[in-house]
């Protein structure tokens, strides 16, 4: 398989942002520094303020650290082009930290850890783990604040049994209880050493925040591993949260393309937090947060509020989120007239339950600017008796009125903790995206 200079150059921008990218703080925080080193510059909206815009300007609002909308204002009334939207999420399952995390027996201090979403929790065992996210304290001005931590070093770790003591792991596979078996090993303990206290420590020294200030936290567990490319010709690539920052990235590469200076409609990047968990929250997509700024997108710019309906009637979202690729080793667990390949293009998803947003005429639309850029499209539609996923996409349709499509690329591992995918389909996805924003 010829895979392309170009192609591998973006997967590697890609690793590079997911290994910087290790919560969904981290992921707004590397948004917001890459739009300051573009060419064109890009304004910070706040919620409470004000907004004036301008044709071609170029914005972006986020709510709460972990959710972020970027747009660039059409040339042509909203009422004439609706708004071109690609939405994706910036959570991926796994573990989170627990308030009092911290516990300590038989000498040994351990972190105790939620489970967020739905991960496979095997694949944790035996990786170099460490914390990264937001800790929340107060100032010299004794007000509360945040700010980022990402220890980089090989922290915690949840050794596996040995199999002397659990011989049919390999017949039964590995079953971890989740409160009991599930805290993360992250030093001896001596005995006059309190737990907490050394946690507290830890953070300090990490964060330069003195402990006595530090009053809670959002820490996610995290594979300190880098992500690499992989197989024979390195056509495959492997690392943490390709759900869903793949498709973060993708829809980013497309928004930012120099070629996209004066677009004619207003264009639109969405990325939620809490995906992974149902979406319905204040920053999910569920919640209030794109319906709030595409209608004060339309008050700043239309002449009366009918402007805004009429609007969302003529607008489209592509909801991007990865897809379930065959594994040759699994074939009874795929739909075998719907099986999707690596390197083989995008993936349409059809669900007759409305699991996704796609019907026939957005999913005419998609393939066509397929088609246009010269790339392979697939369709899957999951089996019937296996139960089904969902996305961002029926929540936001249905919150907005508007017509929709759920696509992805193909991957192996979904919910892993070490995510494979192919390298030309993460082109092909950007190609596909960008025609549909300058169409």
């Amino acid at each position: 398989m010829s895979v392309t200079l170009s192609a591998k150059t973006v997967v590697q921008d890609l690793l590079d942002f997911i290994d910087g990218s290790p919560s969904p703080f981290h992921v707004i925080k590397n948004i917001e520094d890459w739009l300051a080193e573009q060419t064109q510059s890009w304004e910070r909206l706040e919620e409470s303020a004000k907004w004036t815009i301008q044709p071609g300007g170029r914005y972006y609002v986020v709510r709460d650290d972990s959710s972020i909308i970027l747009f660039v204002q059409g040339q042509k009334p909203l009422i004439e082009t609706g708004f071109k939207i690609i939405g994706a999420h910036t959570d991926s399952p796994g573990l989170r930290l627990k308030p009092n995390a911290a516990s300590g027996s038989n000498g040994l201090l351990r972190l105790g850890v939620e489970i967020y979403g739905g991960p496979i929790l095997a694949t944790f065992t035996d990786r170099d783990l460490s914390i990264a996210g937001r800790i929340a304290y107060k100032n010299d001005e004794d007000h509360i604040t945040s700010s980022l931590i990402k220890i980089e070093r090989p922290l915690l770790r949840l050794p596996n049994l040995a199999i002397h003591m659990n011989r049919t792991v390999n017949e039964d596979g590995l079953k971890l209880q989740k409160q009991t078996e599930l805290p993360l090993i992250l030093s001896t303990l001596a005995d006059e050493q309190l737990p907490a206290a050394l946690f507290s420590e830890l953070l300090q020294q990490q964060s330069g925040i003195e402990a006595a200030r530090i009053l809670s936290w959002d820490l996610a567990v995290y594979d300190t591993q880098k992500g690499a490319f992989w197989g024979a010709e390195n056509e495959f690539y492997a690392d943490s949260q390709l759900d869903n920052l793949a498709s973060c990235h993708s829809a980013l590469q497309a928004l930012l393309d120099p070629s996209i200076l004066e677009p004619e409609a207003t264009l639109v990047c969405s990325f939620f937090d809490h995906e992974e968990i149902g979406s319905t929250s204040n920053k999910g997509a569920d919640g209030s947060f794109l319906p709030d700024v595409l209608e004060r997108i339309a008050l700043a710019t239309a002449s009366n509020l009918e402007d805004f309906p009429r609007a969302l009637a003529k607008s489209f979202m592509i909801s991007a989120d990865m897809a379930h690729a065959y594994q040759p080793s699994f074939p009874n667990a795929f739909d075998a007239e719907h099986k999707v390949f690596v390197n083989k293009g995008p993936v349409i998803k059809v669900n007759a339950n409305n699991n996704y947003s796609s019907e026939s005429i957005s999913v005419a639309m998609f393939s066509d600017w397929c088609k246009q850029e010269d790339v392979p499209y697939q369709y899957y539609s999951h089996r019937c008796d296996l139960p089904c996923g969902s996305t961002i996409g029926p929540l936001t349709s249905a919150k907005l009125g508007i017509r929709s499509i759920d696509v992805g690329n193909p991957m192996w591992a979904m919910h892993s903790i070490r995510e494979s995918a192919g390298v030309l389909d993460h082109e092909y996805m950007i190609r596909v995206m960008k025609r549909f924003y300058s169409s």
